[in-house]
């Protein structure tokens, strides 16, 4: 059965996008710099390898209305950049939005499909499309959260990158106490990759 992968950069101080996010700024003022390991070039052989690795275990995506409407927008994913950053977009997986009421005009509609009950139902959904590959809760936060929250993840994976924000979107907001178990630290110049098992039969 596929494993949920819950995948997600953030600064030391806890936050997965700079403050003021909109349509123009997803990752809010000054946010770009948390995915630094992926957009600055040229990208070293390690972070290369975390993000390769990554797009090719992805079977299907699981994203929160938030985030699909920065991605599908003017500024978003394109044929050339998106899901992977720079991978093979031909190859890319297909979405799962997570939203109260899907919306009524899709930039890239062959990539997105809109799901209205709940995170939970949007995960059985990508399982049941992503074969032997894994699902992946890319963000925003708060259905990474909804996800850890109802036992739902698997594995949780951090880019933490050498950064200090001050403000913006925090995670583990809505989770509460949960245990892990730190699997691998690989590193580099631009972020810490961390990979923790999520122990899911807590009371």
């Amino acid at each position: 059965m596929s494993r949920v992968i819950a995948d997600i950069s953030m600064s030391l101080d806890g936050y997965v996008t700079a403050p003021r996010v909109d349509q123009e700024h997803g990752l809010g003022i000054g946010g770009e710099a948390l995915h630094a390991w992926v957009l600055e070039e040229p990208r070293s052989a390690v972070d290369a390898a975390v993000l390769a690795r990554s797009f090719e275990e992805t079977g299907a995506v699981v994203m929160g209305r938030r985030l699909f409407d920065i991605v599908d927008g003017p500024n978003g994913w394109s044929d050339d950049v998106g899901y992977g950053h720079d991978q093979n977009q031909s190859a890319a997986p297909p979405c799962f939005v997570v939203t109260h009421q899907p919306p009524t005009q899709v930039r890239l509609a062959s990539r997105f499909r809109f799901v209205t009950s709940g995170v939970a139902a949007a995960i059985d959904q990508a399982r049941a499309t992503a074969g032997d590959k894994d699902v992946f809760v890319m963000g925003g936060a708060n259905v990474i959260d909804q996800s850890l929250a109802a036992r739902l993840v698997d594995e949780l994976r951090i880019h933490l990158s050498p950064l200090v924000l001050g403000g913006g979107t925090r995670l583990f907001d809505l989770v509460g106490r949960t245990t892990l178990v730190q699997r691998q630290v690989i590193e580099s110049p631009r972020a810490t990759h961390l990979t923790y098992e999520v122990v899911r039969d807590q009371v």
